[in-house]
């Protein structure tokens, strides 16, 4: 480094440190002054903290509600006219009322007729207690096709799934969830071992991977806990536990012509066969056109009859990330006020302290200070004090964010680029409004500045 240049870094040096022994002999006046950076970059921090949370937990849910799927889930029943509109008609509810239900029928037809299906599964769900030796322990079965875990994406940690051969035989096979483990075989493998459900022992053929899951996700779009489950093939729920869909076939003809001369013991309700079905289309962009495909093809087998509803969940979740960003930029933006007044109370506070200490400003001017020396000096506390209140709002703003995630149970993810941005524009707050200070103390007659 050659001398004239040393001599200027020198100079700069020195008007940096007379700032910094300005800043730490008015502690508790730089500390009031940096207030405003503090909670503005804790405020952006935070909030952009729960943006990222917000992101990650929809494409979280994304995840277990599979890629490309399709849910179809039985509703009350509403008849459609031959316009396409709903109809109320007594006479119209009577000629129409010829539908089963959702059945295992509707899904073997969706997978057999609609090309651009991949993979389907029914999902028939049962409240029962599973028993082994002395223990009970309430449980949802779950009949469901092999396909079913690659649909929703839950992994098997231990032994296998069921196969599509042995789902058609109604073999009683199981594969349980993490919490039926624990507490049916803490201490030991639980493959090859029985579980009694209901009156059926079924042989544990593999151990489902545990899965987080949130209040927030919607069991609706296919998203539920697999932990307090026990999953068998579907034939051999039909077989073995419920066909919710045998009935006597006198009842179903006489309801469907609306017939009500039956006997109090001879009146049934239709149950739909399936709570659900899920299906997996093959391609993103036939997802739309795959569900109202489906939709009318139900229609169709239903006898127009409304009692059927189709969703797609990934493009409900997109949505519902899109509304996440818009609302996480309002917030930012909220936030970022803050730091826009907290630099608008640096230069108040500056330019107060400018007057404050004017004779000191004129007495380095008339020892040989440079306007750009006394613009120096001012521009750095006003940074310092900007970047000091920075760093304290990181420290503030990623407490703030764990202390919402542990309080209100809302997910929070600090990344390193929220606080680089945070502490960045920090920064620039402190240069930008400690500017006009310090220009305006640079501009102080030396001889005026004596006298004041």
């Amino acid at each position: 480094m050659n001398l004239p240049i040393r001599k200027l870094y020198t100079r700069y040096i020195h008007n940096v440190i007379i700032a910094i022994e300005a800043i730490t002999a008015n502690t508790l006046k730089s500390l009031l002054t940096a207030l405003g950076i503090m909670f503005g970059v804790a405020a952006v921090i935070s909030m952009l903290a729960i943006g990222k949370g917000a992101q990650q937990e929809v494409l979280e849910q994304i995840k277990m509600v599979g890629v490309n799927n399709i849910i179809i889930t039985p509703v009350k029943e509403t008849v459609i006219s031959g316009d396409g509109t709903n109809s109320d008609d007594d006479s119209n509810q009577k000629s129409k009322r010829k539908s089963k239900g959702l059945t295992l029928v509707d899904a073997e037809s969706i997978q057999k007729t609609i090309p651009s299906v991949d993979k389907v599964s029914p999902v028939i769900s049962m409240n029962y207690y599973a028993v082994k030796y002395d223990k009970s322990y309430p449980i949802v079965l779950e009949g469901v096709a092999p396909e079913y875990f690659s649909l929703l994406n839950i992994d098997i940690v231990k032994g296998k799934i069921f196969s599509d051969e042995q789902n058609e035989k109604g073999v009683p096979i199981c594969v349980i969830g993490d919490n039926i483990k624990v507490k049916f075989f803490n201490q030991e493998n639980p493959i090859g071992k029985y579980i009694k459900v209901g009156e059926n022992w079924l042989r544990v053929v593999g151990v489902a991977e545990k899965r987080d899951f949130t209040a927030s996700a919607s069991d609706e779009m296919g998203i539920s806990s697999s932990d307090n489950k026990i999953f068998i093939p579907t034939k051999a729920l039909l077989l073995r536990f419920k066909d919710r869909s045998r009935i006597n076939p006198k009842i179903f003809e006489q309801m469907s012509r609306g017939g009500n001369n039956s006997n109090s013991e001879d009146k049934a309700t239709i149950e739909n066969q399936l709570d659900k079905i899920i299906i997996q289309v093959k391609e993103t962009n036939e997802l739309s056109a795959t569900a109202d495909i489906i939709k009318r093809m139900l229609l169709r087998r239903h006898a127009n009859l409304y009692d059927f509803e189709v969703t797609v969940p990934e493009l409900l979740l997109k949505q519902q990330q899109k509304t996440n960003d818009i609302f996480n930029i309002v917030l930012g933006a909220i936030a970022s006020i803050s730091l826009i007044v907290g630099g608008i109370g640096i230069m108040n506070i500056m330019l107060a302290s400018v007057w404050e200490r004017i004779r000191e400003i004129g007495t380095r001017q008339a020892i040989g200070a440079s306007r750009k020396d006394i613009i120096v000096q001012f521009l750095a506390e006003s940074t310092l004090i900007s970047i000091g209140g920075g760093l304290i709002g990181i420290v503030l703003g990623v407490l703030l964010a764990y202390t919402i995630e542990a309080t209100a149970g809302i997910k929070t993810i600090v990344s390193f680029i929220s606080v680089f941005i945070a502490f960045g524009v920090s920064a620039t707050v402190g240069i930008v409004f400690g500017y006009i200070p310090a220009k305006s103390a640079a501009s102080q007659d030396p001889v005026e500045s004596l006298r004041h």
